[in-house]
């Protein structure tokens, strides 16, 4: 049971990770001070993908916080 759940706990981690790294910094950085333009994208399909991959951070983080608890209860 407990070797079950540890993979769930390593799984649910790699996924957070991935979510993370894929999502785009909020900052604008030095471009801003500099003054670059930055080209007009789709700003929808843009919000969107930003939309699922913060949703999945969310999911993957409590998961891995319930099943490192468990883990922990049951060890």
């Amino acid at each position: 049971m407990t070797t079950v759940i540890s993979i769930l706990v390593i799984v649910s981690a790699l996924f957070m990770i991935v979510t993370v790294l894929l999502q785009s910094s909020k900052s604008a950085g030095l471009g801003a001070v500099a003054g670059e333009v930055t080209a007009n994208m789709n700003k929808t399909k843009a919000a969107s993908v930003e939309s699922k991959l913060a949703l999945g951070t969310k999911i993957s983080a409590g998961l891995f916080v319930v099943l490192s608890l468990v883990l922990w209860i049951l060890g």
